[in-house]
């Protein structure tokens, strides 16, 4: 009868299955490529040298994209940069989620999309980060608002009349309206710094970019970092 054999500690098992459970539960097997290890400290040196893996952690990821995702999320940052807003006290682990949660409207402040584009005009004279001529002071998107009424209804649901798609309630319509998904790509990873040019409907996006350090704007990440501190600091100084 053909056996299944453990090369760790010579056992044999008449199934596949027992096998795959007794190394699972007695050793330390590396699954995807199928090795097994005598030892934890084996295994996580393997891992180190071989996978995308965090050793903090022990987790294996994907992609070097995932890992990095991983690395940069609250489990391994302290939220530590405070949203300027009135009435606001929360915390953040970097500017992306600082300026996404200004772009979602849920900022007891008050602050939009709309507005803190404005604000960056104001900011970002020399265009450093901002297309000028789709930014609000040439045109911008943001100069326009939509709403839905009963004429979106095209008889089973809402209906976007630029991208055709459906929504079930108006409310959910209007929502559609406020994000970013008609916008222009009014941000732009500035070329001089990171020779990228990747552009991108909203700042939040641009900043996802930067710390994502996808691609040569890592020379860069340190002067994006300050504009949105000084950013921020003139929030706190028109009230907002």
């Amino acid at each position: 009868m053909h056996h299944q054999y453990c090369e760790i500690c010579g056992k044999h098992f008449d199934r596949a299955e027992k096998l795959e459970e007794h190394r699972e539960e007695a050793h330390y097997p590396c699954k995807p490529c199928r090795w097994v290890f005598d030892s934890a400290l084996s295994l996580h040196e393997h891992n180190c040298q071989r996978h995308y893996y965090c050793p903090d952690c022990r987790l294996l990821f994907q992609s070097e994209s995932n890992l990095r995702s991983h690395r940069h999320s609250r489990t391994h940052i302290i939220a530590s940069i405070l949203c300027p807003g009135k009435g606001c006290a929360k915390e953040f682990i970097n500017s992306a989620a600082l300026v996404f949660h200004w772009e979602s409207g849920t900022c007891p402040s008050r602050i939009t999309r709309q507005h803190l584009n404005r604000v960056i005009t104001e900011f970002d004279k020399n265009h450093v980060i901002t297309n000028p001529a789709r930014m609000i002071a040439g045109g911008s998107d943001s100069q326009t608002t939509m709403w839905a009424t009963s004429r979106a209804w095209n008889g089973h649901a809402f209906e976007c009349f630029l991208c055709h798609r459906e929504h079930r309630t108006p409310e959910s319509l209007n929502q559609h309206f406020a994000s970013p998904a008609h916008a222009q790509k009014q941000f732009v990873c500035p070329r001089a710094y990171s020779g990228c040019g990747a552009e991108f409907k909203t700042l939040s996006a641009l900043c996802q970019h930067v710390e994502s350090e996808r691609c040569g704007v890592r020379r860069f990440k340190k002067q994006v970092q300050d504009f949105i501190g000084d950013l921020t600091s003139g929030m706190k100084r028109l009230g907002i």
